[in-house]
């Protein structure tokens, strides 16, 4: 058997290269850059020939002294919910919409005219919004048709890398779930929501599972990336699924939770999570038979890094001084704080909300602040906010089944003070695995063994993953994270009104 899995995390600042071996160890990676076009308020593009210089010179960086004749596959994981609009050579007609653009508010506007947006979200598993790829193709349709007439096939990012790599066009069910025009109960296009939309159906890729051989590793391609031709390249998956399958969420019952810039907690299921509130999403899931039911929120470490940059200046200048690490400083004044920080409560809305409020309204304050908190109260207080806003979809999926363990990963995965915040607020313990921020790569690497037949089954994501600290619940703070959690939810509700009335910046 040949020893390594080459796989790709294509995503929003670079692509990251990792090699890992057939027993589960990460050998090495190699991240490449790449930038994005933000512009007109609130859309976001990139530029596809960027992600094929990022996966060329990744590549070539990765394997210079390895046997690249022992790569058994390739496998990428990708950004989502993206609109790359190609010709029948597979050639890009413009540059691609990302998932954070929301120009086609519009269009979405017109497709919840003609369904009811509860109908909409048991068909795809999602709400209708102008994040997903379908409204993004009608914004193409609408305002470049000349554009829209010569598309071949609407491609998700690493499917256009797939092409690159094979010639071969087609997506995968995890991705095609974040196009809003996948029915998640049959797993094929939607010709119900296709006709609302309008769209050419057969301007939407063939779909494949996760673990099918797309194709092999073309001459041409090989010549540029460094590598032999034949190997095979998986379908692979979107990167929030990948990430599931990083962290051992490939049965029901393992809970995980990402923890960076943004946050989201997912779990894997046999059926559909449907809120009646419609605040979670449910994604098609890389292993077969299963879904992958999860909640996104807008500003998590985000809101820390607002803390660190803004509040936590003397922080800074001492670790700038000292050499020690200016979280852990910020951690040590957290730590000074009780559970529940004094009463004081920080909405954590920097950004808007997805889950649970989806409110692109919404805004951060402190509630309840008074001359008897302290500066430590006032940092514990945005690290329980984001956990606590968190806890809602933990609540929402409890309501479905257990909740005992929640993986965490993730670069707010490192603290431990955050860890043994989440445990308590959650009344979960929180396991912390040896991968924090590989886990993407590594599920995409798992679904390509699984696909080139190096792995039986998605079972082996145990051999990768290593749990190296525990963090337990303590339970005499349940009451009192049960009451923040009303104190967050009700001085949430009392703002909605007056958020609109803040000015925008």
């Amino acid at each position: 058997m040949k020893r390594y899995l080459l796989a790709h995390d294509l995503g929003t600042s670079g692509n990251k290269a990792t090699l890992f071996t057939t027993e589960g160890s990460l050998v090495a990676s190699v991240t490449s850059a790449y930038g994005t076009h933000y512009f007109n308020t609130n859309w976001s593009e990139q530029d596809p020939a960027d992600w094929w210089r990022a996966v060329c010179d990744s590549t070539r960086a990765l394997v210079r002294e390895v046997d690249v004749s022992q790569i058994a596959v390739i496998c990428f994981s990708g950004q989502m919910m993206g609109c790359l609009c190609v010709d029948r050579s597979g050639r890009p007609l413009r540059p691609a919409i990302l998932y954070s653009d929301q120009r086609s508010v519009k269009q979405c506007d017109a497709v919840l005219a003609k369904i009811d947006a509860r109908d909409f979200y048991r068909t795809v598993g999602h709400r209708a919004s102008a994040s997903y790829s379908a409204t993004k193709l009608m914004w193409v349709r609408d305002n470049e048709p000349e554009v829209y007439g010569r598309t071949f096939k609407m491609l998700h990012a690493k499917d256009y890398l797939n092409f690159r790599l094979t010639g071969v066009m087609a997506t995968e069910y995890s991705d095609a779930s974040g196009t809003n025009l996948l029915d998640l109960n049959t797993l094929l296009w939607s010709d119900r929501l296709v006709g609302i939309t309008g769209l050419d159906g057969e301007k939407l890729p063939p779909l494949r599972a996760s673990t099918d051989v797309v194709g092999e590793l073309t001459r041409e391609a090989a010549a540029e990336l460094g590598l032999r031709p034949g190997i095979p390249v998986v379908a692979g998956g979107g990167d929030g699924v990948c990430a599931g399958v990083g962290v051992g969420s490939v049965a029901p019952g393992i809970t995980y939770n990402y923890l960076g810039s943004s946050s989201w907690i997912a779990t894997t299921t046999k059926e559909p999570i449907y809120d009646e509130q419609m605040r979670t999403f449910t994604w098609a899931h890389a292993v077969p038979g299963f879904v992958h039911p999860c909640g996104t929120m807008q500003t998590a470490g985000s809101a820390y890094a607002w803390l660190k940059n803004e509040v936590c200046t003397a922080e800074k200048e001492q670790a700038a001084r000292t050499g020690e690490s200016v979280y852990e400083l910020i951690n040590a004044q957290i730590a000074c704080s009780p559970a529940g920080a004094n009463g004081l409560v920080f909405l954590p809305y920097l950004l808007g909300e997805r889950t649970p409020r989806w409110n692109p309204d919404a805004k951060g304050a402190l509630i309840g602040l008074t001359l008897a908190h302290t500066r430590a109260d006032i940092l514990r207080a945005v690290m329980e906010g984001v956990t606590l806003n968190l806890s809602i979809i933990v609540d929402i999926f409890r309501a479905r089944g257990p909740i005992e363990r929640i993986t965490v990963i993730g670069g707010g995965a490192k603290g431990e003070t955050w860890r043994r915040i989440m445990a308590d607020v959650y009344q979960a313990e929180v396991l912390r695995p040896n991968y924090l921020e590989e886990a993407t790569s590594m599920g995409a690497a798992i679904i390509g063994g699984v696909g080139c037949g190096a792995f039986e089954s998605f079972d082996v994501a145990s051999k990768f993953i290593s749990i190296t600290d525990r963090s337990r619940p303590d339970p005499s703070t349940a009451a009192i994270y049960a009451r923040a959690k009303e104190l967050l939810n009700e001085s949430y509700e009392s703002l909605v009104p007056l958020f609109p009335r803040f000015a925008q910046r």
